[in-house]
C-alpha cells in the first residue's frame, strides 16, 4: 500500500476518500463529485484543512470536543494506560482500575442517587442498553407487560436500530425497518415551528400533556419509560418552554414510569452545569452519557443508573454487554478530561464568562432579516431562518434549502455551523474565549448576509402558502 500523509495533495486524498470511505448521513455520490474537506490538524477551537485554511469550529466536532483540541494531557493519559493495560474486558467477574475510578467519579458528579454506571462506546450503544435496562427492570419487578417506551418526534437518541427507533427522525425510520415494536412517539416542544397561536407557556403544557394522554391510551400498566433530551440537539437545539419540564416531571411521578434523560449532548458542562438535568431541574432514573465525557478523544459512553433501578437489575444476571464496555484507555482519558474540566473551571467558564458574552452577541443576530428566532442555553444555540419574521413563516422552497445555503456560506467563511432543515445551530468547545466568540459571530453574520443575498437573487425569499 502506498503511504499517504497530510502532505498528500488534496485532490488525491479526496479521490481515495471517494473510492473507499462511506460517510455517515451523506449522499455518497454527491460528496464524491464535490470532494470532502480534508481536516489535517486541530488546536484549541481551530481546525486546519489540507489546503492550510484555519477554520473556527462552532460545533466542537460533533457536540463533543468540550476542552478543545490538542490537549497533550489526554494524549499522555492514553499513552500511560496503553503501556500499563491497553485492554481487558469487564465480563467474567473482572474489573480494572480506570473503570473503578471513573465510575466513582461519575457517581460524585451526577445528581441525586445516580450512582451506578453501565458502560458503552457511544450514546447509540448506551441508549440500546437503556431499552434492555428498563424492560428488564420491570420484568424483575413482576410487571413484564411494561415494555413501551415513549419518546418524541424529532428527537435524536442514536442511529443503531434500537436507539434510532427511540429517536423520532422520520428520515431514519424510512430505512432499515425502524422503529422496532413498543416504541411510541409524541410531539416535540418546538414552539417556533409548531406553536400556532398559543403562547410558549400554553404550548409547553400542551406538549407535555401529550405524554399523559399517551400513557392513558396505551395503558399505564404497559408503559416502561419516557426518554428525552433535556434540550433537543440534533433536532435543531430546541429549548422547550419553561412550563414543559415541570409538567413532564409531574406526569412521570404520577404514573411511576422511569425517566431517561439523554445527556449525550447536554452533559459535562454544555448548559452551564455538569448536566442539563441540573439546569432544567429534571430528576431522571437513568442518564445517557457520551461525547463530552472524553471530549471526543476516545469512544466512550454509558448509562448512569439510580440506586433502585441498579439494585433490581443486579438481583439477577443481566445478559447484556459490549466488548469495549469500560475500555481502560477510554476510561483513563475520560478521567483526565474530567480532571481538566474541574481544575480549569470549565463549567464555571461556561456559566460566568462564555455564555453571557455569547448570549449578548447571539441574540443580536435576531435583528438580521433572515433570522426569526434566536435560542441559546449555555454553549448551544440555534437560529430559525424565515422569509417573514412576524408570522414565523416557513420557506416555500423544500425544507432545508435556506439552511443548506447558509451552512455552505459558513463553510466558505471558515466557520463550522450546522443546519437542521432551516435552523442554524452551534455547539462550540466550552473553552472558547470571548475573542473567539466575537470571531464566530462576525463570520456567522457574514455568512447570513451572503445567504440572504443568494436567496434573494434566486427568488427563494418566499413564504409557504
Amino acid at each position: 500500500m502506498t503511504l499517504i500523509s497530510t502532505n498528500t495533495p488534496t485532490a488525491e486524498l479526496q479521490a481515495l476518500d471517494a473510492a473507499h470511505h462511506m460517510h455517515p448521513f451523506t449522499t455518497g455520490a454527491d460528496l464524491a463529485r464535490k470532494g470532502a474537506r480534508v481536516i489535517t490538524r486541530a488546536e484549541g477551537c481551530w481546525l486546519t484543512d489540507s489546503e492550510g485554511e484555519r477554520i473556527l469550529d462552532g460545533m466542537a466536532g460533533l457536540w463533543c470536543v468540550n476542552v478543545g483540541y490538542g490537549r497533550k494531557e489526554l494524549a499522555a493519559a492514553a499513552a500511560r494506560q496503553m503501556e500499563e493495560l491497553p485492554y481487558y474486558n469487564t465480563f467474567f467477574q473482572t474489573t480494572h482500575v480506570p473503570a473503578i475510578q471513573l465510575s466513582a467519579r461519575l457517581a460524585e458528579l451526577a445528581p441525586g442517587d445516580l450512582n451506578n454506571v453501565f458502560y458503552a462506546s457511544s450514546g447509540s450503544e448506551a441508549n440500546d442498553t437503556n431499552i434492555r435496562l428498563v424492560r428488564t427492570y420491570w420484568e424483575e419487578k413482576g410487571q413484564p407487560e411494561r415494555k413501551v417506551i415513549i419518546s418524541r418526534w424529532n428527537a435524536y437518541h442514536g442511529s443503531s436500530v434500537g436507539s434510532g427507533s427511540l429517536g423520532g427522525m422520520k428520515g431514519m425510520h424510512a430505512q432499515g425497518g425502524m422503529p422496532i415494536p413498543d416504541i411510541h412517539h409524541i410531539d416535540q416542544p418546538n414552539w417556533w415551528a409548531e406553536g400556532g397561536d398559543m403562547t410558549p407557556e400554553e404550548f409547553g403544557l400542551e406538549r407535555a400533556r401529550q405524554l399523559e394522554q399517551a400513557i392513558e391510551e396505551i395503558g399505564p400498566e404497559k408503559v416502561a419509560a419516557f426518554i428525552a433530551e433535556p434540550v433537543q440537539g440534533a433536532g435543531g437545539v430546541i429549548i422547550p418552554p419553561e412550563t414543559y419540564w415541570p409538567e413532564i416531571q409531574r406526569i412521570v411521578d404520577k404514573y411511576g414510569i422511569l425517566l431517561i434523560a439523554d445527556e449525550v449532548i447536554t452533559g459535562f458542562g454544555r448548559t452551564g452545569n455538569w448536566f442539563g438535568s441540573q439546569t432544567l431541574n429534571i430528576k431522571p432514573h437513568i442518564m445517557t452519557i457520551a461525547k463530552g465525557l472524553s471530549s471526543g478523544y476516545a469512544p466512550i459512553g454509558g448509562s448512569v443508573v439510580c440506586d433502585e433501578v441498579a439494585a433490581v437489575i443486579g438481583s439477577d444476571e443481566f445478559n447484556h454487554g459490549y466488548t469495549y464496555s469500560g475500555h481502560p484507555v477510554a476510561a483513563a482519558i475520560a478521567l483526565e478530561n474530567l480532571r481538566i474540566m474541574e481544575e480549569e473551571g470549565v463549567v464555571e467558564h461556561v456559566r460566568d464568562v462564555a455564555h453571557p458574552h455569547l448570549a449578548e452577541r447571539w441574540h443580536a443576530l435576531g435583528d438580521h432579516p433572515l433570522v426569526g428566532e434566536t435560542k441559546l442555553i449555555g454553549m448551544m444555540g440555534s437560529l430559525a431562518l424565515t422569509p417573514e419574521k412576524g408570522s414565523r413563516a416557513r420557506f416555500a422552497a423544500d425544507a432545508g434549502t435556506a439552511g443548506y445555503i447558509t451552512r455552505e456560506r459558513c463553510f466558505a467563511n471558515n466557520v463550522i455551523m450546522r443546519h437542521v432543515y432551516d435552523r442554524m445551530i452551534i455547539s462550540p468547545p466550552l473553552v472558547m474565549t470571548t475573542d473567539e466568540i466575537d470571531i464566530l459571530i462576525d463570520r456567522a453574520t457574514l455568512a447570513l448576509d451572503e445567504a440572504y443575498a443568494q436567496l434573494k437573487s434566486d427568488g427563494l425569499l418566499k413564504k409557504a402558502s
